[in-house]
């Protein structure tokens, strides 16, 4: 799994959002230590939180599974652009059969540690890869699918949002793989926005 932040507003945005409902735009520093604490008091503190809608971040991650996306999809207050299974599945077609979950399947499948599942993971994963071959569609070969496959996104959330999907997804009871996602998300994002989100992680821990 790999996250990259690929762009994100300035906090100046969201302390001239707060300054905005005051008119307090005369006591601003630019983004600087005066409007990060006025940030955390209204936004964070006061939970005015609306406020923290106006800052955006957007990752590229990938190397998640379908099983964990499905996860992520419950965070509606987020934009998803997914990799198409409808146009990229023919990336098997050439593949030699699997029989382990060795590289080569790792390059497609998640890994789940419990051998039993990884096993089924490459079965299924040689399944399609068979059907594939056969000329079948990709619109219908792709409900071959396992859940390990392999995808990719790129993911935007506004700072109010992200709170709370760190604050569901870093819980012992998260599933264990979007729970590594959401410390990697924190890991992330810009170190002067990080103050936004410490009291959202429910652990410290990812295991």
């Amino acid at each position: 799994m790999k996250i990259t932040l690929l762009q994100h507003t300035s906090l100046q945005t969201t302390a001239h959002a707060i300054r905005t409902c005051w008119q307090s735009f005369d006591k601003s520093d630019d983004g600087g230590k005066k409007d990060r604490e006025l940030i955390d008091r209204v936004g964070n503190r006061y939970k005015h939180s609306s406020t923290l809608e106006h800052l955006f971040y957007t990752f590229y991650i990938d190397g998640i599974s379908r099983a964990t996306l499905q996860e992520l999809s419950r965070h509606r207050i987020a934009s998803l652009s997914v990799k198409s299974t409808r146009y990229t599945i023919k990336e098997l077609k050439d593949e030699k059969p699997f029989e382990k979950f060795d590289d080569r399947a790792g390059k497609y499948c998640v890994k789940t540690g419990e051998p039993m599942v990884d096993d089924m993971s490459v079965k299924a994963l040689e399944n399609l890869r068979v059907v594939l071959k056969s000329g079948i569609s990709n619109d219908k070969a792709k409900f071959c699918m396992p859940e390990s496959y392999k995808t990719e996104l790129t993911w935007s959330i506004n700072a109010r949002s992200l709170q709370n999907f760190l604050n569901l997804r870093t819980d012992k009871a998260a599933l264990w793989e979007i729970r590594e996602l959401a410390f990697l998300i924190y890991e992330n994002i810009p170190g002067e926005h990080k103050f936004l989100f410490e009291n959202s992680l429910k652990t410290e821990k990812k295991i």
